[in-house]
């Protein structure tokens, strides 16, 4: 069964004594648009624990949408007086009904991308990524518009669909294979070589995605990894940056279905970030959609894996109206 939950009142610290510049995200959160002047960005969540179950991987994700909001609301805001952000709710998956709340999720997301200048789905499962990237596709023919995916993951997530279908491990091969091999651009940063058979490095060499193993995205690396990146982009006109939190460290990020052993390190995901960021804003469309998936507070200690998203979170948000 596929639900909706609309957005309900965000929570956190008010220091009042510290006059108007003293405010924190959930002070700046609206459930519906204000009709104020400036930019507004959203937030769609997408409960789902079905992808990670049929991908063999340990549930728990479809907590994370309201989990990163509990961590998010009591920030410092710092997106500035012309920003707004809009919670749109969350998508709510119940059992196995993953493919109708992909279709669910898309529709939403089409519908956001048309009232706000960026926004950021918070997943569940990888599985949200082929949701949110339909809706994307539902404003942006992919075969006119060139839609560059770049995904930090320690997982190509390019799987075949097994006996149960579609999983949080298939996601960018039904994108490849909705869109052509020729209009299929894809770059994925932070694989952990033991997490990704042969079959998978043979597939990605064939479809032509650009990819770098986690032990090569070093912080000495960075500069390599940017190079990388700005290569990637010539010649698109948008990007569409998916963040697996499995990427990070597992010290960084326990709260995931399969911590990293290795990872990648923070400051090296924030340079990516940064870079995308740069260079959306040198393209005709931009960056309007960016993701987060595989927050699973069920594991997650001290709320560590949360926090990390969190920060994140603010960072895409906010970032790129401040730049």
């Amino acid at each position: 069964m596929v639900t909706f939950k609309p957005a309900s009142e965000w929570h956190g610290r008010v220091d009042s004594e510290e006059g108007a510049g003293a405010i924190r995200w959930h002070q700046k959160v609206s459930l519906a648009p204000n009709g104020r002047s400036g930019q507004t960005v959203g937030m769609l969540g997408f409960a789902c624990d079905a992808g990670v179950q049929r991908n063999k991987g340990r549930p728990g994700a479809a907590a994370g949408p309201d989990a990163l909001r509990r961590q998010l609301g009591s920030l410092a805001w710092h997106g500035g007086d012309d920003l707004s952000v809009m919670d749109l709710g969350t998508v709510e998956v119940s059992g196995d009904a993953l493919e109708q709340g992909q279709e669910e999720l898309a529709s939403r997301v089409a519908e956001a991308l048309t009232s706000v200048s960026r926004l950021l789905v918070v997943g569940g499962g990888h599985e949200t990524a082929w949701g949110s990237f339909s809706g994307l596709a539902k404003v942006y023919d992919p075969t006119t518009t060139r839609i560059g995916i770049i995904n930090l993951d320690a997982h190509f997530d390019l799987r075949m669909k097994g006996e149960q279908g579609a999983s949080s491990g298939t996601p960018f091969t039904q994108i490849a294979e909705h869109c052509g091999r020729d209009f299929f651009h894809y770059c994925c940063l932070g694989l952990a070589r033991p997490s990704n058979t042969s079959s998978l490095f043979d597939r990605a060499r064939a479809m032509g995605v650009s990819y770098r193993e986690d032990r090569d995205m070093r912080v000495a690396d960075i500069p390599d990894v940017i190079k990388q990146v700005r290569e990637f982009s010539q010649g698109l006109d948008m990007l569409y940056l998916t963040i697996d939190l499995d990427v990070l460290p597992h010290y960084q990020a326990p709260g995931v279905s399969a911590p990293a052993a290795r990872g990648v390190a923070l400051e090296v995901v924030q340079a990516v970030i940064d870079e995308a960021q740069q260079i959306a804003a040198t393209l005709p469309y931009g960056m309007p959609l960016v993701e987060l998936c595989e927050l699973n507070p069920e594991f997650d200690e001290s709320g560590v894996t949360a926090k990390t998203a969190a920060l994140l979170a603010d960072t895409l948000l906010c970032q790129h109206c401040r730049s």
